[in-house]
């Protein structure tokens, strides 16, 4: 079975230990224990550094408790979304909603569009770069599209197969989702609808509960070929990755 693992991590020490479970992509963020917030822009940059060919997903989390912002609060998020890619991130992991359990629209658009000004603006000073080299040789810009992931907030929405259009329509490159249930292998009949729906369009990527002995279940019933996890076990009353599960999933996968 070919499947990507995403691993989530909530500190350095965390990103070390995925890394050394066979992680290639992760999704850094902070304060796990509210479910994630958006790390420093320093740990980014500093986990870039150290393992510079990991792939880092950002989580842009402004607050814990609802996906239901104020204007001021999607500006501050624009802000952190600016600030990761900077520091860089490779994509960035948002999602907004309305008090109706919709996709926030609006909100997202802003979000996105700070995405793609940053990469218009690298990709630009990439180009003027080639343009003044003095080899006679144009090379282009490389791709320089930053991934953008709708996250579980998408559980939260009343109406999941509008939501996901929504979230297409939006240009998002994946969905991060348990199925609208506690833990994704209880999901999968919607990750299956979803999956088939999205087709091309959008990476459906099963997370939540996902653990060694699940794993390859999950996508199997599902179809889908990215799965999402934090791989974690608590020290100490915290959650911190664990090498050891990060590669057995790995492991199960590959089986």
């Amino acid at each position: 079975m070919s499947a990507l693992l995403e691993v989530c991590c909530g500190s350095l020490e965390s990103v070390e230990a995925a890394v050394r479970g066979g992680a290639r992509r992760i999704e850094l963020c902070s304060a796990l224990e509210v479910d994630g917030l958006t790390p420093s822009p320093e740990d980014v940059q500093t986990v870039r550094e150290r393992y510079p060919d990991l792939i880092v997903h950002v989580l842009i989390r402004l607050r814990e408790g609802d996906f239901c912002y104020t204007p001021e609060e999607v500006d501050r998020m624009a802000d952190q979304v600016e600030a990761a890619l900077e520091a860089g991130a490779h994509g960035v992991v948002i999602g907004c909603l309305t008090p109706k359990g919709e996709v926030d629209m609006e909100a997202m658009e802003t979000l996105v569009s700070r995405v793609e000004d940053f990469d218009l603006a690298r990709e630009l000073v990439a180009s003027d770069r080639c343009h003044a080299a003095n080899d006679g040789h144009f090379f282009p810009a490389a791709s320089r599209h930053t991934s953008i992931t709708f996250h579980r907030a998408f559980d939260r929405c009343r109406r999941p197969m509008d939501a996901l259009e929504d979230i297409i329509s939006l240009g998002c490159d994946r969905l991060l989702t348990s199925g609208q249930a506690p833990a994704a292998v209880e999901g999968t009949d919607l990750l299956r609808k979803l999956v088939e729906s999205a087709g091309d369009d959008l990476i459906i990527m099963p997370g939540g509960g996902v653990r060694p002995g699940n794993a390859r279940r999950i996508l199997l019933q599902t179809g889908a070929r990215e799965i999402h996890s934090s791989a974690s076990e608590t020290v100490d009353g915290v959650k911190v990755t664990s090498a050891v599960t990060v590669a057995a999933i790995l492991e199960e996968l590959a089986g």
